[in-house]
């Protein structure tokens, strides 16, 4: 059974190493002089411009920039082949950059819950956007985690401890991402739509590393640059089906029950006028080498995404009952599961893990005593408020568990999933990645 496990981390392995930003950004964006095309669907001339902008936001911000300077300045850093063009923006990023880029700004901001720089990432942003005009091309770099790597809330009155007790009181609800971001992009200055009415007659691209399920592109990164399709009530609504005003700071409170809540941009308004979305990689970017790399390992190999946002135990049972279909309907061959999206996990204790551990755990009584192996990871490397990416367990893990004392319903329950994987050596760790698209489940059988 060892082996299935360790033929789980080669797939999960393989399918990182297979995600490359700048090569995606190469493919999506090219430049014939001044002429720079993006996809099939947008032309810019560059020589109409004076100025670029660049507003990185995400867990691959990083890499996302060194793909876009490629692209469009080329090695020499020429942008506009010798027309006086300025260049500069902010980049916010949980990590920091390997390769600084002269004119951008750089902040090191907090993720899962923004911290003092999110807050100045996110005030610099705007700063930056106000001085935009029709001469100025702005590119949107956005990936996951950008709601809390660049944050500012519309109430100025409200403290950085405001900001972090509403993003602690939305990330252990149990909600799904959509939900969260309706109620962040109602509460905050920079989401909602709101970076693109900033930059007004400014010409706006933007580029996503997607995280969150298809056609839910105003979930990534809140929405900053697209409009809101959620309106007021729904995130009252939101607030009120997961009991969020007990959770939630005095100051939130008082500014929600003052009726300050204001609209976000909505569909049809100017500052989308001249704006663009472009997908650089989304979820068929993770399906696709997790799939050649497990047939290249010899498993029957099929993708299902339809778990996404689904409470961790449904999801476990469902993909479970799966594999076990699918390996009937292959006569005993091996196979492989590969899912993709997040599952809902709610913080029910003081331990170490996330969601992706949580599911592996959540398998581990499931799987007990068959040919099973289960891996759940995150591709941006981190797993919650652990330092792995996620988990991997195969049907001997709860047998070694209870040789070391270890009652995997309890540590569930203790929302502990990384302190028991890493006892048995079977947390997955890849440090961040600097991406980040989906967390990937690969469930393989024989």
């Amino acid at each position: 059974m060892a082996e299935l496990k360790q033929l789980a981390r080669q797939i999960f392995h393989e399918t990182l190493a297979a995600i490359d930003i700048p090569v995606a950004m190469q493919r999506k964006l090219w430049r014939d002089g001044t002429v720079l095309h993006c996809g099939d669907e947008l032309v810019v001339e560059l020589g109409g411009f004076s100025r670029v902008c660049v507003v990185g936001i995400g867990k691959a911000a990083h890499a996302m920039v060194d793909g876009l300077v490629r692209v469009v300045a080329g090695f020499g850093g020429d942008w506009a082949d010798g027309a006086d063009m300025k260049f500069g923006g902010i980049v916010s990023a949980p990590t920091a950059a390997e390769r600084p880029i002269a004119g951008l700004r750089y902040f090191l901001g907090g993720h899962p819950i923004p911290n003092q720089a999110s807050l100045l990432a996110g005030r610099a942003i705007l700063e930056e956007l106000r001085s935009c005009d029709e001469r100025t091309l702005v590119f949107f770099l956005l990936s996951g985690g950008g709601s809390a790597l660049a944050e500012l809330p519309i109430d100025p009155a409200q403290t950085l401890e405001d900001v972090q007790g509403l993003y602690s009181a939305l990330v252990t609800c149990g909600a799904p991402i959509a939900d969260l971001g309706t109620v962040r992009r109602h509460l905050s200055a920079v989401k909602g739509g709101r970076l693109a009415s900033v930059a007004g007659r400014a010409t706006k691209i933007t580029l996503a590393v997607s995280d969150v399920p298809a056609r839910q592109e105003a979930a990534l990164a809140s929405g900053p640059t697209i409009p809101d399709p959620t309106t007021v009530d729904d995130a009252m609504q939101v607030i009120a089906k997961y009991d969020l005003r007990a959770r939630l700071p005095r100051a939130v409170c008082e500014w929600i029950d003052a009726g300050k809540m204001s609209e976000t941009p909505k569909s049809g308004e100017p500052a989308f006028f001249n704006a663009h979305f472009s997908l650089l990689l989304g979820m068929d970017d993770l399906f696709h080498p997790a799939h050649r790399a497990a047939e290249a390992l010899g498993f029957f190999t099929c993708c299902d995404n339809s778990t996404d946002d689904w409470p961790v135990m449904d999801a476990a049972e469902f993909l479970l009952k799966q594999v076990e279909e699918f390996g009937a309907m292959h006569g005993g061959r091996r196979v492989a599961l590969i899912a993709d999206g997040e599952v809902s996990s709610p913080v029910t204790g003081p331990g170490i893990g996330g969601r992706n551990s949580a599911f592996v755990l959540t398998c581990v009584e499931r799987i007990a005593g068959r040919r099973i192996a289960v891996l759940s990871a995150g591709t941006d490397g981190i797993d919650g408020n652990s330092f792995a990416a996620g988990a991997v367990a195969d049907g001997l893990t709860l047998q070694r568990g209870g040789e070391l004392g270890m009652d995997a319903g309890e540590f569930f329950r203790a929302s502990d999933a990384f302190t028991y994987f890493s006892r048995l050596d079977d947390a997955v760790v890849t440090g961040p990645t600097g991406n980040n698209l989906r967390d990937l489940r690969i469930l393989l059988a024989e």
